[in-house]
C-alpha cells in the first residue's frame, strides 16, 4: 500500500530503530513505548488486518513468533516473561492498517491490559 506507514518503514523511506530483520519480518522499537522493552514486529508483506490473513499468510504469521523468540533473547526478557499483542479493527485498538504485533516486557505486566 502506498500510504501505509509500515510499508514505508519496510522500504526504508521512514527511519526506525531496527531490532531485528529477516526476509519475512521487520522489528523495531515502538515510538511510544508502553513498557521498558516495547518493539513492533511486522510482516514485510502488507496484510491490512488479522481478518485478511489467508492460509498462505499463516506461514508469515507463524514466522513472526519464531522471530519473537530471537528478539526476546536479544532484549534479555526471555526468562522474566513478556507479552505479544495484536489489535484488530478500530474497537480492537488497531491504529495502523498493517498487521503488527506489539512485544512488551521488562516489567510486570498486569491483566486486564485496558
Amino acid at each position: 500500500m502506498q500510504n501505509c506507514i509500515f510499508c514505508k518503514i519496510i522500504k526504508g523511506e521512514i527511519p526506525c530503530q531496527k531490532v531485528y530483520e529477516d526476509d519475512m519480518v521487520l522489528s523495531f522499537k515502538d515510538i511510544e513505548p508502553a513498557a521498558p522493552s516495547h518493539v513492533l514486529i511486522i510482516p514485510k508483506k502488507h496484510i491490512s488486518s488479522l481478518n485478511d490473513v489467508t492460509e498462505e499468510d499463516s506461514k508469515i504469521i507463524a514466522h513472526v513468533f519464531m522471530a519473537a523468540q530471537k528478539i526476546v533473547k536479544e532484549l534479555g526478557i526471555d526468562k522474566d516473561g513478556y507479552r505479544i499483542v495484536s489489535n484488530c479493527g478500530e474497537n480492537g485498538g488497531q491504529s495502523v492498517p498493517h498487521v503488527h504485533f506489539h512485544l512488551l516486557g521488562g516489567r510486570s505486566l498486569q491483566w486486564p491490559p485496558g
